[in-house]
């Protein structure tokens, strides 16, 4: 090289972006929230430039969230066509290197997104399989994976029949993609059908009936990478008296470790059989006589804030940075067994309009609460507490010891005095 000629600057390499699909929540959505700012702080730590995208009405909702984006954009994460149709136009001038979105009815526009793009991804067909209940649940039956018994009904009499040829015993009338418990019935006469198929129908008039299982419930915490999955963590699950409705969870659950692998062993097994390979997943299931029983399976993570749990356990882990390092194929270094312990509990307090509430603050300044929501008041009108939207308010519990934060969460959310007439 001649003397006076300078050499060449090299182009420093542009910041991989992000595509999110149904990125924001508002403040009054505490763990929704939560999740949008967690995963954005975790992607900018990396050097990305974020995408927003979501209905324009929520985009308006949370200004915030939109102006801490390089980009917003408006756009209907539940309809993948229309997800497909912008990012392929968009890619074609921008490039995009990742998508992601945390939302259950996201998850089928995030694997068509990014097959069309030719990101990494989970398989679409995959993703629509899991999204149908009852299609997973035959998948994993014909795969050799005990399942509740089930019949996908149109009428009322279907599920009667059904009813019947269990001889009396209860019976779930759940819809076939819903989430938050929304719509789901235990049923133990035949009188109690009419009702509980009304409020399970699609959209195309179908209702999903399956046996009733009998034993505690958990929740498998993890993570693809590399196309594998990782548990993270087995969630234990506390349900209201005579209800579906979750009112809390407890990481990691308080099982023995042979009965915690047994869980592990059967999720990661499941998941390699449904052809799943990225991002992250919880998946439900029972502990019976006979053995782990699989429930439902989600791409995302779980809900109820039980992404915060799983990282307060695993000190220094970050979940969606994780998730996006797999995706732009840079290693991603997964913790082993939780070393410390999180509770999340709900208020979910009796029907009726409240008097008064007491007692929430001096919960929220407990110095083991990490997070505490709740916009309930004087005034309030609270429902029977058919749904997981019965709930009025949240606390997140960290404790350094394992074992004590459920027995801690339980006493500080008891300590909650709501009155109702």
């Amino acid at each position: 090289m001649p003397l006076d000629e300078t050499p060449a600057e090299t182009a420093a390499p542009a910041s991989p972006t992000v595509l999110v699909l149904g990125g924001t929540a508002p403040v009054r959505a505490a763990d929704g929230r939560d999740i949008s700012e967690r995963s954005m702080r975790q992607f900018r730590a990396r050097g990305c430039r974020i995408v927003l995208t979501d209905t324009a009405a929520a985009l308006s909702a949370c200004p915030e969230l939109a102006d801490a984006a390089d980009e917003a954009h408006p756009l209907d994460f539940t309809d993948p066509a229309a997800c497909v149709e912008w990012a392929t136009a968009y890619a074609a001038h921008h490039p995009v290197d990742a998508v992601v979105g945390f939302r259950e009815y996201a998850v089928v526009a995030v694997a068509e997104t990014a097959a069309a793009l030719g990101l990494r991804g989970n398989a679409p067909a995959a993703v629509r399989r899991v999204r149908s209940k009852d299609a997973c649940r035959e998948f994993l039956r014909a795969a050799g994976f005990t399942q509740p018994g089930l019949r996908l009904c149109s009428e009322p009499a279907e599920a009667a029949a059904f009813l019947a040829s269990r001889g009396g015993a209860p019976v779930i009338v759940k819809p076939r993609d819903r989430c938050n418990s929304e719509g789901v019935s235990l049923v133990t006469e035949e009188d109690q059908l009419a009702s509980a198929f009304e409020a399970a129908r699609d959209d195309e008039g179908l209702v999903l009936v399956e046996s009733y299982v009998e034993g505690p419930e958990y929740s498998v915490e993890g993570l693809f990478t590399g196309g594998r999955p990782t548990v993270l963590a087995v969630t234990e699950k506390q349900l209201s008296a005579g209800s579906f409705v979750e009112s809390g969870h407890t990481v990691p659950a308080p099982l023995p470790e042979a009965l915690r692998q047994e869980i592990a062993d059967e999720v990661v097994r499941a998941l390699t059989a449904l052809g799943l390979t990225t991002g992250p997943f919880h998946v439900e299931c029972w502990l019976t006589g006979q053995g782990v029983v699989l429930g439902e399976v989600h791409v995302r993570q779980g809900g109820d804030g039980i992404h915060a749990l799983l990282e307060w356990c695993h000190p220094g882990f970050e979940l969606y940075g994780s998730w996006l390092d797999d995706l732009l194929g840079r290693p991603a270094e997964l913790p082993g067994a939780p070393r410390r312990g999180a509770a999340v509990r709900f208020l979910v307090p009796p029907p009726g309009t409240v008097e008064r509430v007491s007692g929430w603050d001096a919960v929220a300044a407990h110095p083991s609460v990490l997070a505490a929501a709740s916009t309930l008041a004087a005034g309030d009108e609270v429902g029977t507490g058919a749904s997981n939207s019965d709930r009025h308010g949240m606390i997140i519990v960290g404790t350094e010891r394992p074992h004590e934060a459920a027995p801690l969460a339980d006493s500080l959310i008891a300590s909650i005095d709501v009155r109702v007439s």
